[in-house]
């Protein structure tokens, strides 16, 4: 019995499963060889050669430069060691110098005012001899020369509490300030001048006597009387008829002056009359031209 013949069975090889990042191909490769085959090798050939130079050359460089920072760091130590003593030194000189010559203006400043006050004694025997006590009295009294005590009137003049800038009808555009929150050395010349015109006998400011030859002057932002610097508040003492001394002022030309310095830029002012005021003498009186008179003998 002849068959059919049978075809032979399909044997196919079962193909692998594909691998979830077969898609991620750059990835995986990355993560596989992480490190170069570049860096690799470095890594290796400083590995074997230990870090450290092999050949004596290089151990001679490497201690020769060693040697040398040391020898910098102990020079400069050193250095420092020896100039501190004499950095002091000098120090305590410049100190005991600075002491001494304070010392030394002190002693001068002290022999000035004992000169100036034997020569304000000798200018008032002077004038007691010349035309009695009374009109010595009235000449000291007028030239500052003796302390003043009576009525008057109290005048306190200070800066803006915040500087501002001037604008249009500014009464001190002519000077050129900048700041016309701050109380200026015209501004106190003023002041001055409007209580003598209103009557005042003897003006003070700060303490500072004033005569027919003070002056009122500027250094910087600082106002000068008599070259001697005053901090404000600017207390200004003016003797005379206290009431009728403040109404005059306050009326006059200069009164008014103030007042807008006060309501345009804030300058601070405030003005009472008192009973009682004391003014002291000024520090000297230096006299250019007077001559005692003499009297001419009869013939």
């Amino acid at each position: 019995m002849c068959g059919m013949p049978q075809q032979p069975p399909v044997r196919s090889t079962p193909t692998r499963p594909a691998r979830p990042d077969a898609s991620m191909s750059l990835l995986t490769n990355v993560m596989d060889h992480s490190l170069d085959e570049g860096y690799a090798e470095a890594a290796a050939r400083k590995e074997a050669a230990g870090g450290m130079p092999k050949t004596l050359r290089a151990k001679l460089g490497l201690a020769v430069g060693l040697v040398l920072a040391a020898l910098v760091v102990t020079v400069g130590a050193a250095q420092a060691r020896v100039a501190a003593p004499v950095v002091a030194k000098e120090r305590e000189e410049l100190i005991d110098r600075i002491d001494r010559e304070t010392a030394a203006a002190d002693q001068l400043e002290d022999a000035v005012d004992q000169l100036r006050a034997e020569v304000s004694t000798r200018q008032r025997e002077a004038l007691k001899r010349s035309g009695g006590s009374d009109q010595a009295e009235l000449v000291g009294l007028l030239s500052g020369a003796t302390e003043v005590q009576g009525p008057g009137v109290k005048l306190v003049v200070d800066d803006a509490e915040e500087a501002s800038t001037g604008g249009d009808g500014d009464p001190r555009e002519t000077s050129g300030f900048s700041d016309t929150g701050r109380v200026r050395d015209r501004d106190m010349q003023r002041v001055v001048n409007g209580l003598w015109e209103s009557g005042a006998e003897a003006v003070s400011i700060n303490g500072q006597r004033l005569t027919a030859l003070s002056a009122i002057r500027a250094a910087g932002d600082a106002i000068l009387v008599d070259n001697k610097p005053l901090v404000p508040p600017y207390t200004v003492l003016a003797v005379g008829d206290g009431e009728r001394l403040s109404t005059r002022f306050q009326s006059s030309a200069d009164g008014l002056y103030l007042n807008a310095l006060q309501e345009n830029y804030g300058i601070r002012t405030s003005i009472s009359a008192e009973e009682d005021l004391r003014l002291p003498a000024a520090p000297s009186v230096t006299v250019r031209t007077a001559q005692p008179k003499t009297e001419k003998g009869t013939s």
